[in-house]
């Protein structure tokens, strides 16, 4: 039987098992894994129960927990395909130009996406960069979102004054992302059903979203017209936090019968980014004595907020890069008892390493960043003290790991994530830091919906939220480990993708 998207299974046969803790039996042995009720019923030796019901073959491959992505910004992330490509860009003259050729989008923007001027020789002018755009209004969003370059047209068009550079940092130019974002809800709920269901292909079952709207809204409609690919928990702002408190929604609470998508935590930016220069560090960025990024929640505001949401029945998840922002973010969730997160925790002090586990305070943590981030970590953070990206150190201390992608910073998808992680490398450089490399298995673990203390094997009883693999991520290099094919994704026992 051809089994289409959108079947529900009831026996994958032909399968493999993988994953550090299991305790089955079978080995490298086939099995058939049996489904009922959306679970797993019994795992087998292949063939040994009957075969009845809608049968997927698995030929061979490997059955593994479902993927998750536990930071993604989602309708950025899906207008990206609409956008201007910066990523190649080497300095600020040679992104203008190419913004110069960019598409003129249907609201008469021009907008591009991706670049990173952290090692750039030159400097962003608004000068040059008109030269180059003329009177389109245009857009150039760094790859961490944390800085937008706009023309002399474009900020005329947004209302902010025509001076200096042209470039907003952190709340402004989160402010011009939230408009260019929602500027066509149809069409981004388009954007956003299309580049799910690719996610779907890479194994993705989950992702949780903070996309700076009220997503309540954005997910009810999306519900409403059909959406069903995703396992979704949606984030909310401290701007919106008493809206989500009036209307009685706390974290685990569903919009929709099936429990499909639910709200999840507060999200909370304390301190920029890396590429920006704006991470809250202990220690100041090079030839820049007096800056040592920005505090953009003050500690005392931190705690009122996690506070607020605490006694509403919400996580949180607090965005914390420099080793400054990451203490102060620990201080917060001791303080107030606050359950949930630190988003990134990319620069760390050793003193606060254990305290992630001691709080059980989860490290959300995205490990292609440390790959894109390498040469901007080497020269910007030279002079830091704290540990960068310390994946090993976090994981042998015992705290949580959950990964994702902060897409569209990298893109969504979890094998690169694992790849990272395990070898931190790609193109074949050598190994950056590898004293921070992870073991494949707790790789594949923070990978799914519990993180990495969840582990991943399978056992009756287990949601069959599953994905079959070409190959075994276990013992997979980082070159096969990226390339990972995925021929079935199931969600509940249903098809959500099929090869």
């Amino acid at each position: 039987m051809s089994l289409e998207r959108g079947a529900r299974v009831d026996i994958i046969t032909d399968a493999r098992l993988t994953g550090a803790d299991r305790l089955d039996p079978f080995g490298s042995d086939p099995v058939d894994v049996h489904l009922r009720g959306g679970r797993i019923v019994d795992i087998a030796p292949a063939g040994a129960l009957p075969r009845t019901g809608r049968m997927l073959d698995a030929a061979g491959g490997y059955v593994l927990p479902g993927l998750w992505d536990h930071h993604v910004h989602t309708v950025q992330w899906a207008l990206a395909a609409q956008r201007h490509d910066l990523g190649a860009a080497r300095s600020a003259r040679e992104a203008a130009a190419l913004m110069a050729s960019a598409p003129v989008l249907q609201d008469g923007r021009r907008i591009g996406a991706g670049f990173r001027d952290a090692l750039w020789p030159d400097v962003m002018e608004l000068e040059f960069l008109d030269a180059a755009t003329g009177g389109i209004p245009t857009y150039l969003i760094n790859a961490d979102v944390h800085s937008v370059w706009l023309n002399t047209a474009a900020l005329q068009r947004e209302g902010f004054p025509v001076d200096g550079s042209g470039v907003l940092r952190e709340e402004p130019a989160f402010e011009i992302s939230r408009r260019l974002n929602a500027a066509d809800p149809v069409v981004g709920d388009r954007l956003v059903a299309a580049a799910l269901q690719a996610a779907a292909g890479r194994g993705v079952v989950g992702i949780v979203d903070f996309d700076m709207a009220w997503n309540a809204e954005a997910w009810a409609r999306r519900l409403d017209a059909g959406f069903d690919t995703t396992r979704v928990s949606f984030g909310v702002y401290p701007a919106l936090l008493h809206r989500a408190i009036a209307e009685g929604l706390a974290t685990g609470d569903a919009l929709d019968p099936a429990g499909l998508v639910r709200m999840g935590p507060l999200k909370v930016i304390t301190d920029g980014s890396l590429g920006t220069r704006t991470a809250a560090c202990s220690h100041s960025y090079p030839g820049d004595p007096h800056n040592h990024g920005l505090l953009t929640v003050p500690p005392e505001e931190l705690r009122e907020l996690l506070t607020t949401a605490t006694a509403a029945g919400m996580a949180a998840a607090v965005h914390a890069i420099g080793d400054l922002a990451n203490t102060y973010a620990l201080d917060a969730f001791a303080a107030t008892g606050a359950h949930g997160t630190i988003e990134h925790a990319q620069l760390v002090a050793h003193a606060d390493i254990a305290r992630f586990a001691r709080l059980g305070v989860g490290a959300s943590v995205q490990p292609e960043h440390a790959v894109d981030d390498r040469d901007m970590t080497d020269a910007i953070w030279t002079g830091q003290t704290a540990v960068p990206y310390p994946l090993r150190a976090l994981a042998d201390a015992g705290a949580n790991l959950l990964f994702g992608s902060d897409a569209p910073v990298s893109p969504l998808d979890p094998w690169a994530a694992m790849a990272a992680a395990v070898w931190r490398t790609r193109d074949g450089r050598p190994a950056w830091r590898p004293e921070q490399a992870l073991d494949a298995a707790t790789a594949l673990a923070a990978s799914t919906a519990g993180g990495s203390e969840a582990g991943s094997a399978l056992a009756p009883g287990s949601v069959a939220d599953l994905v079959v693999a070409d190959r075994d991520p276990l013992t997979a290099d980082e070159g096969a480990l990226r390339g990972t094919r995925v021929s079935a994704t199931l969600l509940q026992g249903r098809l959500t993708h099929v090869a």
